[in-house]
Parts: C-alpha cells; sequence; structure tokens
C-alpha cells in the first residue's frame, strides 16, 4: 500500500525559494514532457512520458493564451482552458493508455512500495492553478 508520507507533490519554483521542507531522503521526481535547464538542475530525476501528451499540452497552452488576451488573468485563463481542452480526462486516459507513461507508473509504483519517497514536480502552483502532477498522484494512488 502506497501511503501520502511516500508520496507528495510540489512545484519547481517553491523548491527553488524554499518554500517548502523536502526530507532529505525523498527523491524529487520531474514530470513535465519539456522540462529547462535549470527545471533538470533542481530535481533528481524527469519522466517526460509522465507530462501531458504533447497534443494537449499544446491545445491547453493556446486556450490559457487566447482566454488572457480576452483579459481574464492568469490563475482565471488557466482553470479556464483547462475545463475547455478536458485536460483532466484527457490526461487521465493518457496515464492508462500510454505505453511510456504506464511504464514510468509502474517503476515509480515499485519504488514507493519499496519504501522509496517520491515528491512529484512541474512548474504549476497548485493553490491557484490546476495541475496534472495531483491527478497523477490520485492515479497511482487509486491503482492500490
Amino acid at each position: 500500500m502506497i501511503t501520502s508520507d511516500l508520496l507528495d507533490d510540489t512545484y519547481v519554483a517553491a523548491l527553488q525559494h524554499d518554500l517548502v521542507d523536502i526530507p532529505a531522503k525523498a527523491t524529487l521526481v520531474g514530470v513535465v514532457r519539456r522540462p529547462t535547464g535549470w527545471f533538470r538542475s533542481t530535481i533528481d530525476e524527469n519522466h517526460p512520458a509522465l507530462g501531458p501528451p504533447v497534443d494537449l499540452l499544446d491545445e491547453f497552452k493556446q486556450r490559457h493564451k487566447d482566454f488572457k488576451m480576452q483579459g481574464m488573468c492568469d490563475e482565471g485563463a488557466h482553470n479556464a482552458a483547462w475545463d475547455e481542452v478536458g485536460f483532466e480526462d484527457r490526461y487521465r486516459s493518457h496515464l492508462s493508455e500510454a505505453t511510456g507513461a504506464q511504464e514510468a507508473i509502474a517503476e515509480l509504483t515499485d519504488r514507493l512500495r519499496d519504501d522509496e519517497q517520491l515528491i512529484f514536480v512541474c512548474f504549476e502552483n497548485t493553490d491557484q492553478k490546476r495541475c496534472h502532477r495531483t491527478l497523477l498522484k490520485e492515479h497511482i494512488t487509486e491503482q492500490q
């Protein structure tokens, strides 16, 4: 059984600005499709297959931009784009159907079962915006 003390999530800026306390033994696992150099230097490893699929990511980013151009704040535009593109359902389908995602989930689940503490990391501050890493965390804990 995977417990919440073994699996957590945060965003990269929180790590860079010491806004979260991370246990020394925890592994910082990026779940970003297109990591930047500064993102890679903040985490221990990255699993691009667990990032949103390219078509979903591109469609989401375009709708986010469109909503901002219409005068919405960043947070509102983000969440409106999330809903409009059906992000949650499409990302959950990706986790269940994409071979690369299934392989990465199996590997990470095995590590959690061996009591390794993992912290998923991406770019979004989930205090204001919805994020795929929370869906990934739910997906893994629901598999138990």
